[in-house]
């Protein structure tokens, strides 16, 4: 029951306290989290990037649907995904895998084969959205670590993709940003969503049991 404990706890934070950041030590557990996260035949197409410099977060400012909690939280991580699948992607994370494994080269041959046809017959455009799927899988534990941490958080789409883009030069990297997630403490004083009720659909309206 303890994570259904920390999801009740956490909420979108509507406002951070400027003045209290998040211990390195905490935030390297909730990246963590990230980075063991299931993908897609193991392939990880997206890296997350930790942003706590406060000049960095000024860049990123005009692009924030909410500019002040981009300003005063303590940490920003930005997901982004491979702009594509590639051949050689594919076969640095299959090589990765057998030598860490200790199995002969070319083991996963046929299997990652299959993959670049499959991807070969797509455009960069649908590569792109499956990759971008793939790190809310990785943004969903990410929160449940902070959670557990008590450590307060507030998941993002309401952002300026290019600024973001820009600022980190995602696309030199073969890479464009898909969510963010803000990290610190919440002022309390102005966090209004803090003292509401959790509100969700009813089970009998959520699930479907067949």
């Amino acid at each position: 029951m303890a994570l259904l404990g920390d999801l009740q706890w956490r909420h979108a934070t509507k406002a951070y306290d400027p003045t209290k950041k998040v211990s390195k030590e905490n935030i390297d557990k909730i990246v963590e989290a990230a980075r063991l996260a299931p993908t897609s035949s193991g392939l990880q197409p997206f890296k997350v990037f930790v942003i706590e410099s406060q000049a960095i977060k000024e860049k990123l400012v005009p692009g924030a649907l909410n500019p002040d909690v981009m300003r005063d939280c303590s940490h920003v991580l930005v997901f982004a995904a491979w702009d594509k699948y590639t051949p050689e992607r594919i076969d640095n994370v299959y090589e990765k895998t057998t030598t860490e494994r200790g199995l002969p080269a070319g083991r996963f041959n046929a299997y990652t084969d299959k993959l670049k046809q499959m991807y070969g017959a797509q455009t960069a455009e649908q590569h792109f959205e499956h990759t971008a799927r793939q790190t809310y899988i990785a943004l969903g534990l990410a929160l449940a670590q902070a959670a557990e941490l008590r450590i307060e958080s507030t998941p993002a789409e309401g952002f300026s993709n290019e600024l973001v883009d820009e600022v980190l030069d995602l696309h030199a990297q073969g890479l464009k940003s898909v969510t963010l997630l803000y990290l610190g403490y919440g002022d309390k004083e102005k966090d209004w969503l803090a003292p509401m009720k959790k509100v969700r659909a009813a089970k009998e309206d959520f699930v479907v049991e067949i």
